[in-house]
């Protein structure tokens, strides 16, 4: 009697998951999009109007992401409306989000794409590649896939290499931090971009072992918890 009622409070669950994630797409397909400029609208009132036209890098990269995603693996988003607006969106990260000559990507944007705020942080940049490797795998375009193994390629530069473009100005009196941002994010990224490709697997085998690594010294407490920056 217990387990079926499990099993029915679960079903339960799973149809009001169902009819949320419906109510929520058709309320960012019909509300969000910018016909004239492209992009996304993101700050809207719980009526649909948009409160203010700014754009944000990363909500624009999260919604192409969430586009193709829902598209590529959910079989009622399958629609030929839904792929058209994601790409319409990747077009508009590529003309403006992302900086041609550094490849860093705006944190935030006039309507019309004219840059706003860059962040010396990775996040941006990491949404971006998410939403053209989840484009390429909708559309089965090579520029968006070679613009997704580009980022992450200069991700992991700034990273690895040299990372004099990310965080605060490294003073003599400041003690070395390990955040576990950065980490969890990449082991994400490389699995969204490589999960099908075994040359890009091995290519960036290496940085996903050491982001494992990176990840690893967060264990606290004899491996019982996860701490951010202890």
């Amino acid at each position: 009697m217990a387990v079926n009622g499990i099993k029915l409070k679960l079903q339960q669950f799973h149809s009001k998951i169902e009819k949320e994630l419906d109510r929520t797409v058709e309320f960012w397909m019909t509300h969000s999009h910018d016909e004239e400029y492209g992009g996304f609208y993101t700050c809207l009132g719980r009526d649909g109007k948009v409160y203010d036209e700014l754009k944000y890098g990363w909500l624009q990269g999260r919604q192409v992401w969430m586009y193709c995603k829902l598209y590529n693996e959910v079989e009622r988003f399958h629609k030929p409306d839904i792929l058209q607006a994601a790409v319409k969106g990747a077009e508009f990260l590529m003309k403006n989000v992302k900086d041609p000559e550094t490849m860093k990507c705006y944190f935030s944007m006039t309507r019309d794409g004219s840059p706003i705020k860059i962040q010396r942080t990775i996040f941006a940049e990491c949404f971006y590649m998410l939403a053209m490797s989840e484009v390429a795998r909708a559309t089965k375009t090579a520029k968006y896939k070679e613009e997704a193994v580009n980022m992450l390629r200069k991700i992991q530069y700034w990273v690895k290499v040299d990372d004099t473009e990310l965080g605060r100005p490294k003073l003599s009196g400041m003690k070395a931090v390990n955040g576990l941002a950065v980490p969890m994010m990449l082991l994400y990224i490389i699995s969204e971009l490589t999960s099908d490709d075994i040359p890009l697997t091995n290519e960036f085998k290496e940085l996903e072992e050491w982001t494992v690594q990176q990840a690893l010294q967060h264990v606290q407490r004899d491996g019982k918890v996860i701490l951010e920056s202890e």
